[in-house]
């Protein structure tokens, strides 16, 4: 019933390998919990509901996974994505958490279709390697500055724009977080972020950074969903933002899933000598419906997280390891006030790290090509100094057309990256 349920051999694999895997997967990306509740809730979003809701989206879509594409993965928030609907929808652009939570719910379901109609994979062929690897390292940067400027180790200055900031308790735990984060990577803990967090969230007691309420509890019943279950605003719905909006995060979703699922897939040794990888239709669709639910249930949208990497290291190759992760995450729902106590500088560390682990992508882009260089370069800069990852996605895919336009070599641009730079150029002419 097991092999058939979750892919699980009991000739090759045992359940104690398996439950090791996937606990193990759990303490290394169970950092999620408090980042991406601390991410949403800078937006006005109840920070319980979305402890809550990260939580369950986290499960529900590991879960389908486990039983969909039985492999021994685990998805959650994206840690772009996240960044991009508070920063740059909310915070940036000014849109209220309803209406940025209802293209997350549009994007979902468009991601469900074009999976299932096996779309994906021509607007997938038609963005060129150059900008997918840009776009990582981009996020990555700019994910580690968000972390940098909310603890207050960069701050505003009017001559410079941005400087260092004053020491204050806030800023030396977040700087505690960055070291402490990378000593515990650089020893191979597992769970390293998580552990980080979790020691620096001790460390802000004395500092007076933690606060613990009166009669805390480590454990209570799960927070209500009621602040953010389907709370939707589709009033922007059909404007040319909106459709910048929705196919940004829809290009985000696609390439951070099939990225990390090709990376993963062939770290398991389950990639065909053709290139095709195994069952990982179904593992888009989990992340689809997961990002659907999730943004019922108030969350930001979900992917495949490579994370999922230490389980595999642990020996996890079935479904199994993931339905434990699942299950695990479950259980974390009601360990919340834990949760909740952490303060936001306690995870400036894993967002840096985050920053540094998405840098990797930078070695893949040739830099002594122009061409090619130029558009990387535009694409991860303006991300960052805009505060924006759609404007970095946008600038990048303009400025790497108008190249190619330029040089006599317009047959390398796909007929779709013409078509986008059009809706792209229309974006900043009508708004």
């Amino acid at each position: 019933m097991l092999k058939k349920l979750l892919g699980f051999d009991p000739v090759t694999m045992t359940l104690r390998t398996e439950s090791i895997a996937g606990i193990t997967t759990f303490l290394t990306m169970s950092y999620i919990l408090a980042v991406n509740t601390s991410i949403l809730s800078s937006t006005g979003m109840d920070k319980g509901a979305v402890f809550t809701a990260t939580a369950l989206a986290t499960a529900l879509s590991t879960l389908l996974l486990a039983f969909m594409a039985k492999l021994p993965l685990a998805q959650a928030p994206s840690m772009g994505i996240n960044a991009f609907f508070a920063f740059t929808l909310v915070q940036g652009m000014g849109y209220p958490w309803q209406v940025a939570m209802a293209a997350l719910f549009v994007e979902g379901l468009i991601f469900i279709l074009i999976t299932f109609f096996n779309v994906r994979e021509v607007v997938l062929n038609s963005i060129p390697a150059t900008l997918r690897y840009a776009i990582s390292v981009g996020i990555g940067m700019f994910i580690a500055f968000i972390g940098l400027k909310n603890a207050g180790i960069i701050v505003s200055d009017p001559a410079t724009f941005v400087t260092f900031g004053p020491f204050t308790p806030v800023s030396v735990l977040a700087l505690v977080g960055i070291l402490l984060s990378g000593l515990l990577v650089v020893k191979q803990v597992k769970g390293a972020l998580f552990y980080s967090i979790l020691i620096c969230t001790l460390i802000g007691i004395p500092l007076g950074v933690t606060t613990i309420p009166e009669g805390f509890l480590p454990i209570s019943t799960p927070h209500s969903l009621a602040p953010t279950f389907c709370q939707f605003d589709f009033s922007q719905l059909f404007t040319l933002d909106m459709a910048v909006i929705i196919f940004t995060l829809l290009f985000m979703d696609m390439f951070d899933t099939i990225g990390t699922l090709v990376a993963l897939t062939y770290r398991i040794g389950i990639v065909k000598e053709n290139g095709e990888i195994p069952r990982a239709k179904e593992t888009m669709l989990a992340d689809a419906i997961g990002s659907t639910f999730g943004a019922i249930l108030g969350c930001s949208t979900i992917t495949t997280y490579l994370e999922s990497a230490s389980g595999v290291a642990e020996g996890g190759r079935s479904g199994f390891t993931s339905l434990v992760t699942g299950g695990m995450f479950i259980l974390a729902i009601f360990f919340a006030p834990i949760f909740l106590l952490i303060p936001g500088a306690a995870t400036t560390g894993a967002l840096v790290l985050v920053g540094v682990f998405m840098m990797e992508s930078i070695t893949r882009i040739d830099m002594k090509n122009i061409a090619e260089a130029l558009p990387a370069f535009i694409t991860i800069i303006t991300m960052v100094l805009t505060y924006s990852v759609a404007n970095g996605i946008i600038l990048g895919m303009l400025c790497y057309v108008l190249l190619k336009l330029g040089t006599g070599r317009h047959r390398e641009v796909s007929p779709t990256m013409y078509v986008l730079s059009v809706l792209f150029l229309l974006k900043f002419i009508f708004t």
